[in-house]
């Protein structure tokens, strides 16, 4: 009789590599041939068109051909999958009110964030009044080490679980974007850990800032992050201190409805 215990049991080689191609696709900023998809992911090109072609059958990945090349990139049917996941995972409702009257108060969208594999999803979003609005929104994905959310929320996994992911550090696009290797981005979740928030500034995006804090669940976990965004001219002094200030309270407020009663921001 085979074991139920997840401990005992083997992971698959074969669903690893089909994740893999499947995470390449998505995290790829260009459409890929099938040679150069099977390079990234590092598996066999063999191996990799078998995937890729399942991936097309069940939809998931689409092909563009000119003359004898053919052209990859991921579908729509993973954003479906995500929203869905979305709406049974509704953090948005744990501190609604809270989430408008800071993102009142301070003229930013507060958001609330949380990791999946190497990036942070958004799955919640107080907009900030007026008509400038930022290109955030429950379902947008940006890379974890990027974002003030994902390193909020970085500095606060068990090593085991960091550790995969200082393996897909990258570079911003911003202006003060800058190579990061583990050892810098390890002391920059130090300093997340020593602030209680994380700090985020036209690396990603000119002229954009975020501010982010973690929060908690029952167990003590890290669950995700609440953050802001801002034009950077705006997110400076008296005003970053608000905010900082702001979220760590929210974040605090998120936790203790998830039923967290000892963490790191109490």
């Amino acid at each position: 009789m085979l074991s139920e215990a997840a401990g005992e049991r083997s992971p698959s080689p074969a669903v690893a590599r089909a994740l893999t191609v499947l995470e390449t696709l998505v995290e790829s900023d260009e459409e890929l041939t099938l040679t150069a998809l099977a390079k990234k992911a590092r598996i066999p090109l063999a191996t990799c068109a078998s995937i890729v072609y399942t991936l097309e059958q069940r939809d998931y990945a689409s092909r563009r051909v000119v003359g004898r090349s053919h052209f990859w990139r991921p579908t729509l049917r993973l954003y479906g999958l995500a929203t869905q996941l979305i709406r049974k995972v509704d953090l948005s409702s744990v501190a609604s009110r809270e989430m408008r009257e800071l993102a009142d108060r301070l003229g930013m969208p507060v958001h609330i964030g949380v990791l999946t594999g190497s990036s942070v999803v958004y799955v919640a979003k107080a907009a900030m009044p007026g008509f400038i609005q930022f290109d955030t929104y429950p379902g947008k994905v940006s890379h974890f080490n990027l974002t003030a959310l994902g390193r909020a929320i970085a500095a606060y996994l068990p090593d085991d679980e960091l550790k995969p992911l200082l393996d897909r550090l990258e570079r911003g696009y911003g202006p003060k974007g800058k190579d990061v290797d583990e050892e810098s981005f390890r002391a920059e979740l130090a300093r997340v850990r020593k602030q209680g928030f994380a700090v985020e500034d036209q690396e990603e995006q000119a002229d954009i800032a975020c501010v982010a804090a973690p929060f908690f669940t029952a167990g003590g976990q890290v669950a995700g992050a609440v953050g802001v965004t801002s034009f950077a001219r705006d997110l400076t002094r008296d005003k970053r201190k608000q905010a900082q200030t702001g979220l760590v309270q929210l974040a605090a407020t998120v936790s203790e409805r998830l039923g967290a009663t000892d963490f790191p921001n109490a």
